[in-house]
C-alpha cells in the first residue's frame, strides 16, 4: 500500500493527482486521488452511482481549497479508479476507507461526504472516532435506488446476477446508461434547474459510464450491494453513537423516501442542519450554496 504521483498532468479540478496503491484479497487496485488549497486537511468524498466522480465535487473542492487542504477521490470502481469485476460489497469499501484515512493523513480529519458515502463515514467515525475532527453529511442516504423502490433481496440479487453476466449484462448495463436516460435521472431526483443538463453535461456523464468493467460497481450500488446501513433505526443509532460533531444538508426537493430519512436525522439532538435548495445532488448543482452553508459549522473548530 502507498501513494505516488499520477503520471496524468492535471487534475478533474485543478489539484495535484495521486494515486493510492491498495490490495482487496490480493488484488490490486488503483484508486486515483486529487489534493487542492493548504490548510487543516479535508476529505471530500464523493457519491455513490453509476456516474460517481470526484468531478462532481470539484467546484465545491475549489471553494473549500480556500479554507482547507481538500482531497477528493474517485471510490474503487469508478471514475478512474480500478474497475475490477469484483463483486462489490460493504466490507471492501469500509476496508478502503479505513486504509486511506490513516495511509494518506496523520491527524483527525474534516471529512464531507455526498450521499450514500454516510453510510461508510458513520461506520468508521463509530469504530475509530480519532479518524474525524467533524463530519458533513451532503443529502445523506443509506439505501440504494431497488431496495428504496422496494424490490426485496432477491430481486435485486438476480437483476445484479444479470448485469454482471458477459453479454447480455453489457446489454442491459447501456441501456440503462444510455444519455437519455441518465438525463432523466437527472431531472427526476438529482438536479432540480434541468437548464442543467446540457448536452455536454450528460456526454461527460455518460463517458464515465463507459469505462471497461464500469458495470459491476454500478450494478452493485444500484442493487443495494453495497448498502452498509440496513434500517432507520441502524441508521440513527449510528449517529447518536457518534463522539464527533455533525451537520447535515438536506436538499428542499429531495426525494419523499429520502427526505424522510434526511428529517429523522436532522431531528436528532445535537445535530446541526439546513435545508438548501436542491435534491440528491446538490454538492455538484449549487457548489455555493452548499458552501456558504457548511462553512461557519467548519469555521467552529478551524
Amino acid at each position: 500500500m502507498s501513494t505516488n504521483l499520477s503520471t496524468k498532468p492535471a487534475g478533474a479540478y485543478g489539484g495535484e493527482v495521486k494515486e493510492f496503491l491498495w490490495n482487496w484479497e490480493n488484488q490490486p487496485l488503483r484508486v486515483v486521488y486529487e489534493t487542492i488549497g493548504q490548510g487543516s486537511p479535508l476529505l471530500l468524498l464523493p457519491a455513490f452511482s453509476s456516474v460517481s466522480t470526484r468531478g462532481e465535487v470539484g467546484e465545491l473542492a475549489k471553494l473549500l481549497a480556500d479554507h482547507f487542504q481538500v482531497t477528493a477521490l474517485d471510490w474503487p470502481g469508478f471514475g478512474e479508479s480500478s474497475r475490477l469485476s469484483l463483486d462489490y460489497n460493504p466490507a471492501i469499501y469500509q476496508q478502503f476507507l479505513a486504509d486511506f484515512v490513516e495511509s494518506v493523513f496523520n491527524t483527525p480529519i474534516i471529512v464531507v461526504a455526498a450521499g450514500h458515502a454516510t453510510g461508510y463515514v458513520l461506520k468508521l467515525a463509530v469504530k475509530q472516532p480519532d479518524a474525524f475532527s467533524q463530519i458533513v453529511l451532503i443529502a445523506p442516504t443509506w439505501r440504494g435506488p431497488l431496495p428504496t423502490m422496494g424490490a426485496n433481496a432477491n430481486i435485486a440479487a438476480m437483476v445484479r446476477g444479470i448485469v454482471r453476466s458477459p453479454i447480455f449484462g453489457q446489454a442491459l448495463y447501456k441501456l440503462n446508461t444510455a444519455p437519455s436516460f441518465l438525463s432523466w435521472m437527472y431531472s427526476r431526483h438529482v438536479f432540480t434547474d434541468t437548464a442543467k443538463l446540457t448536452p455536454d453535461f450528460i456526454a461527460e456523464k455518460w463517458q464515465s459510464t463507459q469505462q471497461p468493467n464500469a458495470r459491476f460497481a454500478s450494478a452493485a450500488f444500484v442493487t443495494g450491494n453495497i448498502d452498509t446501513i440496513h434500517s432507520q433505526t441502524e441508521f440513527l443509532s449510528l449517529v447518536q453513537s457518534l463522539s464527533v460533531p455533525l451537520m447535515a444538508v438536506i436538499g428542499a426537493s429531495s426525494p419523499p423516501k429520502s427526505r424522510q430519512e434526511m428529517d429523522a436525522l436532522a431531528a436528532l439532538p445535537g445535530i446541526s442542519s439546513i435545508v438548501v435548495p436542491g435534491s440528491l445532488g446538490l454538492h455538484e448543482e449549487y457548489p455555493a450554496v452548499v458552501f456558504e452553508a457548511i462553512l461557519p459549522f467548519l469555521s467552529k473548530v478551524c
